[in-house]
């Protein structure tokens, strides 16, 4: 067992302002006002746990990357610790006060979100240099117009946390940059011709691409008690067993649906 690292005796540890020695108590304390590994209510895990570097790792867009070293060790908290003290994608050096843009250059969990995405999107514009008419750069100009607007948010660190997450799944997914399972077919209603065409893909939310006709929806997972649920803007996917129902349109009917093998 590994001892003196990331001990989790935490809670009456006062704040820290300025970065203590790596791998100390004071660093993770930190390191964890720097991320926020907690859920806006009070409810996270304990700081300096396993369970909490996963999430750190998680909230900085690098969990699962094979270059991450081994948790419990000094080359990790030395790796967080150069990732945390980065900045975004962008210069920060003449971003307006109060703006979204200042949000993301003074948290390190949001600016480590920002140099994930525009990472991912340098890999979907390689993808897309083919595509007519060229969408990618239009689309990517009024997301972040739209992430701007988290401003109106009551949390706002959430809001765009989540436009970042969300973002970035549906690159990946749409231009195949992540591994995929699929494509499984779901005929619907007991008509063979009434057939759905489901990918899912290894995104963080994990993601589905569903194909009804000429017509494509891009779903995101949700939380379900049993089976798989996902939802898109008008359209719902939710999986038990083999079985699926789908709901393709608002309002529109649901479909009772079997996976064809």
């Amino acid at each position: 067992m590994k001892h003196g690292l990331l001990l989790l005796i935490l809670a009456a540890l006062p704040a820290v302002a300025q970065p203590a020695p790596l791998c100390s108590p004071e660093w993770a304390q930190w390191v964890e006002q720097q991320v926020n590994t907690g859920d806006g209510q009070g409810h996270g895990p304990d700081t300096g746990s396993e369970e909490w570097q996963s999430v750190v790792e998680f909230r900085l867009g690098i969990r699962g990357d094979a270059g991450v070293p081994e948790r419990n060790t000094q080359a990790w908290c030395e790796y967080i610790d150069g990732l945390v003290r980065q900045g975004p994608s962008f210069s920060c050096e003449n971003v307006r006060p109060g703006s979204i843009e200042a949000l993301i250059c003074n948290d390190p969990g949001l600016a480590a979100r920002d140099r994930q995405l525009a990472g991912v999107y340098r890999q979907a514009l390689a993808r897309a240099a083919s595509e007519q008419p060229p969408m990618l750069r239009a689309e990517q100009r009024g997301w972040i117009k739209g992430r701007n607007e988290c401003w109106k948010s009551e949390d706002k660190q959430a809001c765009v946390r989540e436009q970042y997450e969300l973002r970035t799944a549906e690159l990946q997914a749409r231009y195949r940059l992540v591994p995929e399972r699929g494509p499984f077919r779901f005929t619907c209603n007991g008509n063979p011709a009434n057939e759905v065409v489901v990918t899912f893909f290894d995104t963080e939310p994990a993601t589905l691409i569903a194909e009804y006709g000429d017509r494509v929806s891009l779903m995101y997972a949700q939380p379900a008690a049993s089976g798989s649920r996902y939802e898109g803007r008008n359209e719902s996917f939710w999986e038990h067993q083999g079985e699926a129902t789908i709901q393709w349109g608002y309002q529109a009917p649901e479909m009772r649906c079997v996976r064809v093998d």
